[in-house]
């Protein structure tokens, strides 16, 4: 009986710890379970007062900043991308509210979860976008806050528009994505923390809390990514000042090495890091940024165009045709022109063409100078490359390469797309503004139609006899020019255009006069190095062989881009409306009637001359090239005999000269005049 008593009582013992066991577990799982609601209704609860607070700055706040006077500058700008951030997390909602289900609904988990990962990518793409650009807001509301007037009355309106949360600045509302982004993978994993493995929700939800979180890593890399171009891409303007002080030894070291490096690759020393695909991105950008250009120039001057036009009113002239019917046709058809039809045109010209071209054109800067950074980040790159083991700097600089590469490579192809988009919709809309103002002419003339000659001819036979009329009179035209031409006998001086003109200045002031060359066809690059280049551009002659000695490749800078070209293609370049390099053979200059040193003057001023004055001999001072029939070449040092000091329209700046018994035009800036003795003479002329 003792012994039944002793075997018992253990078993007594353990059932009754079992089922205290079990009541502890089942207390545990309540608790936990209580925390997980907490936990999820917590993450609803605060994304629908994020979501209210947001759409109060955006909208309340937002519109009663705008009214105040005078307005804010760039107060759009504090608002960038916050209208993703919106849309995105209220389809979040929305999703779990089309679920109508609660968060004590064992299916709400797995609901949330489906809702989080259907929306990863956008909520991604919306904070990427707000986040980078968060350093622009606080910098801008800084820039309020200096103005102590204007922010005090900012203050008192975000005051009274949000009462309830006693907001006393705007980044109190704007940094809340900055923050919430970071809160999803710490609600999620507390969520899973207080989930029971066993749940049938449990892996689902693993997933979401990692997807969280790289959606976040992904986001900070990109915001990496973006201040790196934002701080590369700027283009500074520097005073010398500024250029001196921010030498010292780290950056003369620097640089020297990149030239050397640079240097290295030029001579073929040593090998250069090849990236086809960046190369060619590169190589499709550059083309893409001169089309732009070109494009820029020829719009320009075609405004600059249709402007003289306007401005020219042959009508308003009395011509002795006032009673004539195609005189007043002309009259009526012209004021009509000048009303409505072309300032029409040309205001929808600037606003469609001209606008979007000079924005893309501007767009270009910051592309082209990460790509030049780019270059200089690779030289350093290759310099430390092969080393087995990088001290922190040199990681820095490897790191810093390495993400403007990577960064490059993933944007250039879309900003090239878009920029090809754009110029397409651009030519696209120059194309249908000219159908649109044939289409208005058409119109217009249809009115007059029947009161001209030949209306009532079949429309074939008058469209042959307009080809007809329009050939005879571009002929007339023709052979006027050519009779008016000959009459003047002048040289005629095709003018640069105001793009070439800057790049012969730039170029000019780099290299010299000496070294301008000018392409006598188009030039398409076929080889590595080589430039493809239209005919008339003008390039700076660099080397007049490549690194081989081949003399038939010139090493040339195009105002930019540096390569090699045909010599077959190149001709010296003559501008000769500026004055001409200094002559080795002659320096000889006259004195003007006050004393002072006139150059390569051979026409005195006759109120100036006594009776006794020195005779003068004219020389060549310069050689001079004749590039038609109406100029004549000149050798430096040859005796001249002047026949005009200037051409038919009076300019001095030819002058008509008779050489070795040719008779031709020259810039009167070559000609030097020698006095040779002192005799009793008449006036000079």
């Amino acid at each position: 009986k003792t012994m039944t008593v002793f075997v018992e009582a253990p078993a007594e013992d353990a059932s009754e710890k079992a089922a205290a066991e079990e009541v502890a577990a089942k207390e545990r799982a309540e608790r936990e379970a209580q925390r997980q609601l907490l936990a999820t209704e917590e993450l609803i609860y605060t994304e629908r007062n994020y979501l209210r607070l947001l759409q109060v700055c955006t909208c309340t706040i937002r519109s009663n900043l705008q009214k105040l006077q005078p307005q804010l500058p760039n107060l759009d700008s504090m608002f960038l991308y916050i209208e993703e951030v919106i849309d995105v997390s209220g389809r979040l909602l929305s999703l779990l509210d089309q679920k109508q289900v609660t968060p004590h609904d064992p299916l709400f988990l797995e609901t949330l979860c489906d809702a989080f990962l259907s929306l990863s990518t956008d909520i991604e793409s919306a904070y990427k976008e707000y986040l980078s650009n968060y350093n622009t807001v606080t910098a801008l509301e800084n820039s309020y806050k200096q103005k102590e007037p204007l922010w005090t009355e900012m203050v008192k309106v975000i005051k009274s528009s949000a009462p309830e949360v006693n907001a006393t600045s705007l980044s109190f509302f704007l940094v809340m994505p900055v923050q919430r982004i970071a809160r999803y993978p710490l609600l999620l994993q507390t969520i899973m923390k207080h989930t029971d493995p066993g749940h049938p929700a449990y892996s689902l939800l693993e997933q979401t809390a990692h997807a969280a979180v790289a959606v976040n890593c992904r986001i900070n890399e990109y915001k990496r990514f973006r201040e790196v171009a934002d701080k590369y891409k700027k283009t500074e303007t520097l005073t010398i000042r500024d250029k001196i002080n921010r030498l010292n030894s780290h950056s003369i070291a620097k640089k020297t090495a990149r030239l050397s490096q640079f240097i290295k690759h030029e001579t073929g020393i040593a090998p250069k890091l090849v990236d086809e695909e960046f190369d060619a991105l590169e190589g499709f950008f550059y083309l893409l940024e001169n089309g732009i250009a070109v494009l820029h120039e020829n719009v320009e001057t075609y405004l600059s165009h249709l402007q003289r036009f306007l401005s020219c009113r042959p009508e308003e002239f009395d011509l002795d045709m006032d009673g004539e019917k195609p005189a007043i046709c002309y009259k009526e058809i012209t004021a009509a022109l000048r009303q409505w039809i072309l300032p029409t045109f040309e205001k929808r010209m600037r606003t469609l063409v001209h606008k979007p071209l000079c924005a893309l054109r501007e767009l270009l800067v910051g592309p082209r100078n990460l790509i030049r950074k780019r270059l200089d980040k690779l030289l350093d790159y290759e310099l430390i490359e092969e080393k087995p083991s990088l001290s922190y700097d040199e990681q820095a600089v490897a790191n810093t390469y390495k993400t403007i590469n990577t960064l490059l490579l993933n944007e250039l192809p879309q900003f090239n797309g878009l920029a090809l988009t754009l110029l397409w919709g651009m030519l696209g809309a120059f194309s249908c503004l000219h159908k649109d103002l044939a289409a208005d002419m058409e119109q217009l003339f249809q009115g007059f139609a029947q009161q001209l000659p030949h209306s009532s001819l079949e429309p074939n036979a008058f469209w042959e006899w307009a080809e007809c009329s329009v050939l005879e009179g571009a002929r007339m035209l023709e052979t006027l020019c050519r009779n008016v031409e000959d009459q003047l006998n002048a040289p005629i001086v095709q003018p640069l255009s105001p793009g070439s003109q800057k790049c012969l200045k730039a170029l000019t002031d780099k290299h010299g006069s000496g070294k301008i060359y000018q392409l006598t066809g188009h030039v398409v690059g076929t080889r590595d190095l080589d430039l493809s280049l239209n005919r008339g551009e003008l390039v700076a002659i660099i080397s007049e062989m490549d690194t081989r000695g081949d003399r038939r490749r010139w090493l040339v800078d195009a105002g930019g881009p540096r390569g090699y070209v045909p010599s077959s293609k190149l001709v010296r370049y003559h501008q000769v409306t500026m004055d001409p390099p200094p002559s080795p053979h002659l320096t000889v200059t006259t004195m003007d009637c006050a004393g002072g040193v006139r150059r390569h003057s051979y026409t005195p001023d006759v109120r100036t001359l006594s009776m006794t004055m020195p005779c003068f001999q004219v020389f060549a001072g310069y050689d001079f090239t004749a590039r038609s029939s109406h100029e004549v070449s000149l050798r430096v040092g040859e005796p001249i005999r002047v026949l005009e000091p200037h051409d038919k329209r009076g300019s001095r700046d030819w002058s008509l000269v008779e050489v070795r018994e040719q008779r031709g035009y020259v810039p009167s800036n070559y000609l030097a005049v020698v006095p040779t003795s002192t005799s009793p003479t008449t006036p000079y002329h």
